[in-house]
């Protein structure tokens, strides 16, 4: 049974509004993934920064190393 042509019509254009929407959607998705990822890139390497200060104190003061011991467990 065929839709009438206005009916047939609407899905029409709600078929394709929502294919943009979909394809909008996405392009989203990728650019907050792409700035998350940077953003924890960046948090690395922040922390390998205070991680190389933190050592090298402890080093210094000849006193255990915290994170090494816990790495060691791991």
């Amino acid at each position: 049974m065929a839709l009438p042509k206005d009916q047939e019509n609407f899905y029409k254009q709600t078929l394709e509004s929502a294919k943009k929407e979909i394809g909008r959607i996405d392009k989203d998705m990728e650019r907050e993934v792409s700035e998350f990822k940077k953003r924890m890139a960046d948090l690395q390497k922040q922390k390998e920064a205070v991680r190389q200060i933190y050592d090298g104190a402890a080093s210094i003061l000849n006193v255990p190393n915290e994170f090494e011991e816990e790495e060691a467990k791991e």
